[in-house]
């Protein structure tokens, strides 16, 4: 299930902005936050992929999204002009922001590789 963050909730689950300096990860499994608005065609792309994934990695991951809209002030704290605007947050690294609608596997291959630390797997063509 995709969930939904306030500035609050993003304060107490993710990263307090307001006392800390430094990025420091409150979660307890890597996450991804899409940026979006409901007018955003793109956004509404990304959305049912979200919700697809949020059940094949449940329990591994946690997949949250933020109304740009609603929550203005956190918008601009990540600096966010495009939208959709994907943060990808592994447990232990820096997290990673990507601008556009993203296909479910360029999803899969960022969650498996960089969230997971799955190796990597080459198949022949």
């Amino acid at each position: 299930m995709v969930n939904h963050l306030t500035a609050e909730d993003f304060k107490t689950k993710i990263f307090d902005y307001e006392n800390e300096q430094d990025w420091k990860y409150l979660g307890e499994k890597p996450a991804i936050i899409d940026f979006y608005a409901d007018w955003c065609g793109p956004c509404k792309m990304v959305a049912p992929i979200l919700e697809e994934l949020s059940n094949q990695y449940e329990g591994k991951l946690d997949i949250y999204k933020v109304d740009t809209e609603q929550e203005q002030l956190l918008a601009a704290i990540f600096g966010i002009r495009s939208i959709p605007s994907i943060l990808f947050i592994p447990i232990d690294k820096m997290p990673m922001m990507q601008v556009g609608a993203l296909p479910k596997q360029a999803f899969i291959e960022i969650i498996e590789k960089e969230l997971l630390n799955k190796p990597q797997i080459i198949t022949p063509n």
